[in-house]
């Protein structure tokens, strides 16, 4: 997911996105734990994505 398209969401869509990454990053940490992971390069997409979340939502509060 692209800055872009995140800065485009509400504070509540942006809330829910972080908790749908954080339940997929948990899924795949749990996958990969079990051996059951096809692309172990998705859990660093994953991150990044989080990361992008949590920033923007901060810059948001920021501008406030």
């Amino acid at each position: 997911m692209k800055a872009e398209e995140i800065r485009g969401l509400t504070p509540v869509e942006l809330e829910t996105k972080l908790s749908e990454l954080k339940k997929d990053l948990f899924m795949l940490r749990m996958q990969h734990a079990t051996s059951h992971l096809e692309n172990p390069v998705r859990i660093s997409v994953v991150r990044r994505d989080i990361a992008r979340v949590k920033t923007i939502i901060r810059e948001k509060q920021l501008k406030r």
